[in-house]
Parts: structure tokens; sequence; C-alpha cells
């Protein structure tokens, strides 16, 4: 029998010191965000996943904070582009810039390069602009010129959108949306987390300087890395795997769907379920883990009827009534 005391009790301790790790993140964003825990989860998930996340809210309701707030508890090099109708996929990727004094072509770097980069207002740039994240979000590289250029890692995508029926915004297209891990809809908050938030600015709290509002640095790349690992240690049974392949072939089968979910967003499934699981402090998946995270994973995976939608059907009610007919696994 191994000594408990070493290998075993050691494996359990790393694991304990990166979880507790992620759940110090969680705590530094709250001192800055107020009642989006989880839009919170949802960030620390991806990050577990090597995902990317796109955050969907009005106007207002602190999609831009929390991601900075994020950046901020992070020892992660962050840069933030602002998109814009006149945005060009080079002042995103970067460019060739001609060097009079050596007469040559050399490449600037564009704010993609970088480990968590924030795309703020995604659908407010032509899908021209919105395409040059695609290479960058799934082969993580940036290909100038027919040279191919490696980006950082850890490297994560955060971006935000209004609805799209807000004036001046192009949606996304079908394809790119697929590039995010998780779509976090971030609500109007409650009463009382509204006047929690009036309270908060009416004693100082300035949005612009988070370091005063209190938020650190409280874990860094070796901590993630350690993290991974041991999530993908996390115990995935047979049950578990087909219960996920059912619940996204039922998509595809649903009347109010023109548009199901594809092999890729099955394995974000499972991926992003082994994650909240290893997070609850569990070292095996549950189908309770598939549930709590199979909206985020998988709303924006599906299209909906036209008749659907003008019936007021929603991605969301959809899928909540394919996890309530799936058979659940013993």
């Amino acid at each position: 029998m191994m000594d408990p005391t070493t290998d075993n009790a050691g494996q359990t301790g790393d694991q304990a010191h990166s979880r507790a790790s992620l759940e110090a993140l969680r705590a530094e964003i709250a001192k800055a965000v107020v009642g989006q825990d989880p839009a919170v989860t949802g960030l620390v998930v991806a990050l577990l996943c090597r995902g990317h996340v796109l955050l969907e809210g009005v106007p207002g309701v602190a999609k831009t904070l929390l991601v900075r707030a994020l950046a901020s508890a992070l020892e992660l090099d962050t840069k933030r582009v602002q998109f814009t109708p006149d945005l060009m996929p080079s002042d995103v990727t970067g460019s060739l810039v001609y060097d009079t004094r050596t007469a040559q072509f050399s490449f600037q770097p564009g704010p993609v390069f970088t480990n968590l980069l924030l795309a703020d207002e995604i659908n407010r740039t032509p899908p021209k602009t919105q395409s040059s994240l695609l290479e960058a979000m799934e082969e993580r590289q940036v290909t100038v010129d027919g040279t191919a250029r490696p980006l950082p890692e850890p490297f994560l995508v955060a971006a935000t959108q209004n609805p799209v029926e807000y004036e001046g915004t192009y949606p996304l297209p079908e394809a790119q949306l697929d590039r995010f891990l998780l779509k976090l809809t971030i609500p109007l908050p409650s009463r009382q987390d509204e006047i929690n938030v009036l309270t908060r600015h009416a004693e100082g709290f300035n949005p612009r300087d988070l370091r005063a509002a209190g938020v650190r640095p409280v874990a860094g790349p070796a901590d993630l890395e350690a993290a991974r690992a041991a999530v993908a240690k996390t115990t995935i049974s047979p049950e578990i795997t087909a219960y996920v392949v059912d619940i996204c072939r039922a998509t595809r089968e649903s009347p109010s769907l023109t548009l199901g979910v594809s092999p890729r967003g099955a394995t974000a499934l499972l991926a992003t379920a082994r994650a909240w699981a290893w997070l609850t402090g569990r070292d095996y998946v549950i189908p309770d883990d598939v549930k709590a995270l199979a909206l985020p994973t998988l709303r924006h995976r599906v299209q909906l009827r036209p008749e659907a939608e003008m019936e007021g059907v929603t991605a969301d009610s959809v899928i909540n009534a394919i996890l309530s007919h799936v058979p659940v696994p013993r």
C-alpha cells in the first residue's frame, strides 16, 4: 500500500491548492462585479477548458467590467479591442510594415497576441473583421502574408455583445458562434444587487481603477495549468458520454430548430461538465453537471425556425424541454 503522506497526499494537496486558487479568483472578481456569479463561474470554466466566452447583455450590465476584473485577478497579459464599424482585420491580427531604415517589411503584431483578449462589442463590426478572430480562436495562431505565427499560451477571447435587435449590430455567423465554448447571458441585476451597486459607487468605487477596489492577482499560468491537469483526471463514465450524445442528437431532431448541435458542441458540453464537476469538488461527472452547463454551452449552437421564433420560442426553452425528456442515466 502506498504511503498516504507521499504521492497520494501530494497529488490531493496540489489539486486542493489549484481549486483554492480558482475559488480565490472568483472572490476577487466579486469585489468589482455584483450579483453575476453564474457569469464569473462560466469564465472560470472556460479558462479550465481552454475555451472562449461570449457575454451578451444590454448596455450597462458590467460585461466589460467583468472581463477587466478577471484580467486584474490573473497574472496574465491582457489587451482590449473596441470593435467598431471601421475596424479592419489587420487592426486585430497585426500587419506587415515597411521599415525605411532596413528597406524590409517587418511584422507588427496586433492586440490578439496576448493571453486574454477582451473583444468589446464584437457585433458592432462587420463580418469581415469578426472573421479575423476565427483562426486565432480555433488554431491559436495568426497567418499573415502566408506565415503562421503562434499565439501565447494560455489564450482566451472574452467577447461582449449587445442583443442582436439593437441598432448598429452585425449578428455573428454560425461558424464563429461555434468557436465560443460558452455564451453567457448577463441579466439586469435584481433590486438588491442594484442597490449594492449604487452603494459601492456612492462610497467611491471607481470601475476604471480596479486596484483601488482591492482586486489583486491571485492566480497565474502555473495555477491554471495545474488546474487543467487536475480536470483532465476527472472520470467520465460511458453512461455520461452517451447522455451528452443523446442530448445533442435530440437538438438535431427538434421541430423548433433548423440547426442542431454539432459533434463539436457535444465535445464542448462534455468538457464543460467535467470542469464544473472538478470545481464543485468531485473527481467524477454526474448528470447534474451536464444539465448545469447545457444552456451556456449549447444555446448559441442551435438555430430556431422563424415560425418558432415568432411564437416566442427561445433556444433556452428548447434545450430545457430536451433536458426534461432525454432519459437521465442512473
